[in-house]
């Protein structure tokens, strides 16, 4: 592997945003649970969370994870032991997070509506041996507890959660909270315990926590991949890692935040805190800012959403593109207070333009599309968050961060060139949980992470993806990326969303599907074969066009084109 020197020259410093730096420093912590404890006690009054309308304090999270800590080390938990977290965007989850890195544990999260099979594999890769799960989804873990190493179950009940508070909530829970939760019987004996959150904090609250010392190189995240690759693989997140994400995001979000002045920042985390994005964005780097963050438990619910938006001027949103086409097609939504809005950054997914500029002018905050992955835990690159544009790019590396584009034999090609999006920059995992060999195949020897996404950069440095390597359709020899007929056909009015695969074809070897969801119900497929003529040259027009009611997506809102594909064998 070796570059010509293109890329190592970052062209993209020249195009930076003022004041933001061209490196950071993370070495100002030595872990998570440092940085997590400076926010404590800086922030110890302002509301850290607020959760169907019921808020927490930076202190009362430092308290109760404190209590949740204590209380698993009373458990016999030797450190470096994994805890997993199976719950919704709930107030419990912020408590848990810094509990087990508090107590020198690696957190593992979870999906909440993980089917057993793909729970129990979680759990028997990570060997996960105390799992915080919220009762409605217990029924799950019953199928599977019996093959795993999980021996403590931390039980949380949405009519249990806001027990911390005293007051007249009895009301609200009941009205509000309380949830038809599936049967279950968790096993206990043998070593394996049951018990109620609730009962968990009261009991670790009269115990002390010893505060292991945690360095740089310990981990502080088994994040498991969505497995579309294969295997699903935990990246293994050293502290290191998310605390220079967090810095770098800090760095280049920092300059726009500051026009809201001193007041404190409320960041919306509709996003589930068990994925990545949210994670380091919303709860971490919320954390090193003293920022709240607004919980949205189901984020579908969009007249919910709504309704809680109301109560709030936000200033920070991020997103992916499903949530905010949504959103932006909600008249409800568009009713709202968004004068204190500064920052809507987009990731996880293509952004595309007819969202962006639906977004800009209902909101007047322009969508600022991000790239990152959970092995980079999980930012990379991100537009400039102070232009007033839609660029259709991932817009440029971040600080400490070097990109590469580079060919299969691993070299650099030339500026403008597509080919895989490799990674440099102290936020890169250490690699894949007891996967020595999953790990060889993404690392470069000059510690490179190689993506598996292919992109292009231009001469400023803004790079733009085509495509994962997997999903790139070949017609008649030349290349087709799907992301780029659905930036275009996203464009027509009468579309609401749509995804486009490759599918078998006798004559061209494969041909260009297409599926829509209408927004105009008028639409027909002679229009958007017309459409398509118009912009797209012979190889790139979908030779199939099929309408739906709605497309397969993943729970942080990722069209499943895999999905589609199987469908349509």
């Amino acid at each position: 592997m070796h570059g010509d020197g293109v890329y190592s020259s970052k062209p993209w410093l020249k195009h930076y945003p003022p004041n933001v730096p061209a490196e950071i420093d993370w070495r100002q912590y030595d872990s998570l649970s440092d940085l997590l404890e400076e926010s404590f006690r800086k922030y110890a009054s302002r509301n850290a969370a607020m959760c169907m309308d019921v808020p927490i304090t930076f202190r009362q999270i430092e308290e109760m994870s404190s209590a949740l800590g204590a209380w698993l080390q009373k458990q016999g938990l030797q450190r470096g032991a994994r805890v997993a977290i199976m719950m919704p965007n709930v107030l419990p989850y912020p408590i848990a997070i810094a509990a087990i890195l508090r107590a020198g544990y690696v957190v593992v999260n979870v999906n909440p509506l993980y089917t057993a099979r793909e729970l129990e594999h979680q759990l028997k890769d990570s060997g996960a041996e105390a799992i915080i799960i919220l009762e409605n989804f217990a029924a799950t873990l019953e199928e599977v507890i019996e093959h795993t190493a999980v021996r403590h179950v931390v039980l949380a009940a949405m009519g249990d959660l806001l027990g911390f508070w005293k007051g007249g909530l009895v009301n609200f829970v009941v009205r509000h909270v309380r949830k038809m939760v599936p049967e279950y019987k968790l096993p206990v004996g043998n070593g394996r315990t049951v018990t109620r959150f609730n009962d968990v904090i009261a009991e670790g609250s009269r115990l002390h926590l010893n505060r292991p010392q945690l360095g740089p190189d310990d981990v502080a995240f088994l994040q498991y991949t969505g497995g579309t690759t294969g295997v699903s693989k935990g990246a293994t997140l050293l502290h290191r890692n998310v605390v220079a994400n967090i810095i770098q995001t800090e760095a280049w979000f920092k300059p726009v935040l500051d026009r809201i002045g001193d007041k404190q920042l409320t960041v919306v985390c509709a996003l589930p805190l068990y994925h990545i994005f949210a994670l380091t964005v919303c709860y971490m780097m919320g954390a090193r800012l003293g920022m709240m963050n607004l919980l949205i438990p189901n984020p579908r619910d969009i007249p919910g959403f709504v309704k809680t938006l109301q109560k709030h001027r936000v200033n920070m949103f991020p997103a992916v593109n499903t949530l905010f086409n949504a959103l932006a097609n909600d008249p409800d939504f568009a009713r709202l207070d968004f004068s204190e809005l500064v920052v809507s950054n987009g990731g996880g997914m293509a952004v595309q333009q007819a969202t962006a500029e639906k977004w800009l002018k209902i909101t007047g905050c322009p969508v600022v599309e991000g790239y990152g992955l959970s092995e980079t835990s999980p930012v990379v690159t991100s537009n400039r968050l102070d232009l007033n544009e839609f660029t259709g790019t991932i817009g440029l590396p971040f600080p400490s961060t070097e990109v590469a584009i580079r060919d299969d034999d691993g070299n650099d090609v030339p500026i403008g060139e597509p080919g895989e999006i490799c990674i440099r920059g102290p936020q890169v995992m250490a690699g894949y949980w007891n996967r020595p060999d999953e790990t060889a195949k993404v690392m470069t020897s000059d510690g490179f992470f190689r993506s598996g996404d292919v992109g292009i950069m231009d001469e400023r440095g803004y790079i733009k993806i085509v495509d994962r390597k997997k999903d790139m359709i070949l017609v008649s020899g030349f290349n087709v990326y799907p992301n780029e007929i659905e930036q275009v056909v996203n464009l027509h009015p009468g579309v609401l969303e749509c995804a486009a695969i490759g599918v078998p074809d006798a004559k061209s070897g494969e041909a260009v599907k297409l599926f829509v969801v209408k927004k105009d119900p008028t639409l027909t497929e002679d229009d958007l074969m017309a459409y398509c003529r118009d912009n797209f040259t012979g190889y790139k027009r979908p030779k199939y066009i099929e309408f739906r009611d709605e497309l397969p997506k993943s729970n942080v809102g990722k069209i499943l084109r895999r999905e589609l594909r199987s469908s349509s064998n």
